[in-house]
């Protein structure tokens, strides 16, 4: 996307939406690239998995193609600068973005009105922290048995 200053961002947030020239943006308003404008007396916009946007014009009978969406990744994704909502920037960390077609060469796809799951699963996290809570608590047994034996060691000295 293209922020107003001119550099280039990157987000995750696939909430797109259209501004008052018809142009597709993000929910904060940036541009997205490759440059979409949806067409006038638009009645509906479709987003294929492989990133083809097309709309039905009223008063056409076929669906018109308008662009194709792009993705990017990078080398070092973790890199990316975080510049504040949801927005990166490359970094000499992340490497330079490879972009290309959704589905092509690696690149994930686009689903349009699906939200991204957690990549959390909370009941094995629930399992995992009671383990955990488990395990501290052992140590701590043994620790606390340890700490006993040296008093009585030290005690006998006496």
């Amino acid at each position: 996307m293209n922020l107003p200053s001119g550099d280039k961002a990157y987000t995750r947030a696939g909430a797109l939406k259209t501004d008052a020239d018809g142009k597709i943006v993000t929910s904060d308003g940036y541009t997205i690239e490759p440059n979409l404008t949806i067409p006038a007396k638009t009645t509906s916009i479709s987003i294929e998995s492989d990133g083809t946007v097309t709309v039905q014009i009223q008063g056409q009978s076929s669906p018109q193609q308008i662009g194709r969406l792009e993705l990017a990744n990078f080398i070092n994704p973790t890199g990316l600068r975080a510049i504040g909502k949801n927005l990166f920037m490359e970094s000499d960390a992340s490497g330079s973005p490879t972009t290309g077609r959704p589905g092509e060469n690696g690149m994930g796809t686009v689903l349009q009105g699906f939200l991204e799951m957690s990549n959390v699963n909370v009941m094995q996290e629930m399992i995992n922290m009671i383990i955990g809570q488990r395990a501290y608590e052992v140590n701590s047994k043994a620790i606390q048995a340890a700490d006993e034996m040296l008093q009585m060691t030290n005690n006998l000295r006496r």
